[in-house]
């Protein structure tokens, strides 16, 4: 009887994943610079944002999984920019719900401009 307990135990925490998770996840535009052809990549799926103005906010795009950083490259005056995670070790996925990655520029000069990433859940 013991056996057939642990295994129903087993089966059920196997079972259960964050994999099945709804996370709707949106980019507001935080900087002083508009924003073009915006690639964020979650999980190795490359969801594309289009453009953003200074302080617009983009439409929620659904993912499975996430976490509380992603890869984002976009453009600002035609030259390209990327935020790289080094990796996601030690990180949890998001539940799920719907956020924000806050996307900033640093002002200053340009040719060694960095981004920033920020992540506010919404509801």
């Amino acid at each position: 009887m013991k056996k057939l307990f642990f295994l129903v135990l087993l089966l059920a925490v196997g079972c259960s994943s964050d994999d099945d998770a709804e996370v709707y996840i949106r980019l507001e535009n935080v900087s002083a610079h508009n924003y073009e052809n915006i690639i964020v990549r979650i999980s190795n799926n490359p969801l594309d944002y289009g453009n953003l103005g200074t302080g617009e906010v983009s439409e929620y795009q659904m993912v499975t999984k996430a976490y509380r950083y992603a890869y984002v490259e976009l453009e600002i005056n035609g030259k390209m920019y990327i935020l790289q995670p080094i990796d996601y070790v030690g990180e949890s996925t998001l539940s799920s719900g719907y956020y924000t990655y806050q996307i900033d520029a640093e002002d200053g000069d340009w040719e060694y401009g960095q981004l920033s990433i920020s992540l506010v859940e919404d509801r």
